[in-house]
């Protein structure tokens, strides 16, 4: 774990931006990056490689990738973390399963250009709220409830890019990877 400390005010939000890596040998490493209100980073972790079996490949069928995604890399992350968002951003459908376990919101962050699952957001239904440059859905969530939370949020969601943090725990986690940096 990598605890950055700074100033924080308790009435300013922050927000938590959490995604899986995968490599070619199959290995999920998870990254979970808080930052506050202004981008900054508040706190940083990652898992060691997980590598699901053959035996869980067949008795979890199809939902063994979220639960990877949910249970095992982002339940772990969320509860190391001292920091508790106000919006937890995921990159990857997947990643939703995490809602069981964060006591914040959950919110899929929309980037066609690394091709975000547009046929996930098609088929799930859900509005896509558009603040700035940024495009989020709350699948699985109550529409009201999360277009409240946004009303709230949005003046400083308007000021981030969303999609960024995700590029910077990647590459956190290539450099961890490569032995770089103990996280």
């Amino acid at each position: 774990m990598v605890r950055i400390h700074g100033s924080t005010c308790e009435d300013t939000p922050n927000f938590g931006f959490l995604t899986v890596v995968e490599d070619t040998n199959k290995a999920m490493f998870g990254g979970y990056l808080i930052l506050n209100h202004l981008g900054r980073p508040l706190e940083f972790h990652c898992t060691a490689p997980i590598i699901p079996n053959r035996a869980q490949e067949i008795l979890y069928g199809p939902t063994l990738r979220p639960f990877l995604f949910g249970e095992q890399i982002g339940g772990t992350l969320i509860e190391r973390a001292k920091t508790v968002p106000d919006l937890l951003c995921v990159d990857r459908s997947e990643g939703l399963s995490v809602r069981d376990f964060s006591p914040a919101p959950v919110a899929l962050v929309l980037d066609e250009e690394n091709g975000n699952p547009a046929d996930f957001v098609r088929s799930s239904n859900c509005p896509i709220h558009r603040i700035g440059i940024n495009r989020l859905t709350f699948p699985g969530e109550d529409s009201n409830a999360a277009v409240q939370r946004l009303a709230r949020l949005s003046a400083i969601i308007e000021q981030l890019d969303l999609v960024e943090p995700f590029t910077r725990i990647r590459e956190a986690i290539d450099e961890a990877r490569r032995g770089g940096a103990a996280a």
